[in-house]
C-alpha cells in the first residue's frame, strides 16, 4: 500500500484550520479528550491554545492491537451531565452538562467513534438503570463533538465528524497516511519536498521552525 507522509508543517496548518472552524462556530469546549495514541498530538495542541483541560482515552482498534479499550465512566458522566441529585433531585441536569471535544488524528473506518458512542451510552444506561438513549440525541453534535485531521467520507461511523481539516476518500485512494510522530526518525528521508529546508545550516532550520511554531494560528 502506498504511504503518504504528513509533515509537521502540514499538522500545524491543519490544526489552524480546525481552530478556525471552532471559532466560526463560536464553540469552545470545556474539555478535550485525546484518543490514544494518534489523537494525542492534536489534542495537546488544541488544549494548549484554547487553554482547556485535556483528558486521554485509550481506544485502539487497529489490526493487531489486542489491547482492551478504556471505558471511562467519568468522561461519559461529564458529557451526559450527571449529578448526585442533591440539588435538583434529578439524576442528570442539562445545566451540569459540559462541552466535550473528542480528538483523533483520522476518522478512517469509523470504528473508534462507534466504540465511544456505544460505550458512553451503555455506561450511563447502566448507571441510571433506565433507558436514556434518547437523551444522547441532545448531546452528540451539540455539547459533545468530534475533531480530526483527516475525515474519510467513506467511514461507517454512526456519528459524523464536526471538525475536520481535510476530507479524504479511501475508496478512491486507499493510501496509508503516516503522521510525523509515527515515523519521526524517517522524516529526513521521506520528506523529499522539504529538502530545501534540510539543506540549510542547522541554525537557519531552527529559526524557520521557531517562526512556524510561534505564529498565532488565528492571526495569519
Amino acid at each position: 500500500m502506498k504511504k503518504v507522509y504528513v509533515t509537521w508543517h502540514d499538522v500545524q496548518r491543519q490544526t489552524q484550520e480546525i481552530l478556525r472552524q471552532l471559532q466560526k462556530d463560536n464553540w469552545k469546549p470545556d474539555y478535550i479528550v485525546g484518543i490514544t495514541r494518534g489523537g494525542l498530538t492534536l489534542s495537546n495542541l488544541l488544549s494548549q491554545y484554547l487553554d482547556v483541560t485535556m483528558y486521554t482515552l485509550d481506544v485502539r482498534l487497529r489490526d493487531g492491537e489486542h489491547v482492551p479499550c478504556e471505558s471511562n465512566t467519568k468522561l461519559a458522566e461529564i458529557a451526559f451531565g450527571m449529578n448526585d441529585g442533591r440539588h435538583s433531585g434529578a439524576r442528570w441536569d442539562v445545566g451540569q452538562r459540559k462541552k466535550v471535544l473528542i480528538v483523533d488524528d483520522i476518522n478512517d473506518s469509523g470504528a473508534t467513534i462507534n466504540w465511544i458512542k456505544q460505550d458512553w451510552e451503555n455506561t450511563i444506561n447502566k448507571k441510571i438503570d433506565d433507558n436514556v438513549l434518547y437523551v444522547w440525541d441532545t448531546i452528540w453534535h451539540q455539547t459533545t463533538r468530534f475533531a480530526v485531521l483527516y475525515d474519510n467520507v467513506g467511514s461507517e461511523a454512526d456519528l459524523k465528524v464536526n471538525y475536520a481539516a481535510e476530507e479524504i476518500n479511501k475508496i478512491d485512494d486507499p493510501s496509508w497516511i503516516v503522521f510525523p510522530w509515527e515515523e519521526w526518525w524517517k522524516w529526513r528521508e521521506s520528506q523529499t519536498h522539504h529538502k530545501w529546508l534540510l539543506s540549510l545550516p542547522l541554525m537557519h532550520q531552527n529559526a524557520f521552525v521557531t517562526r512556524v511554531i510561534w505564529r498565532d494560528p488565528l492571526r495569519q
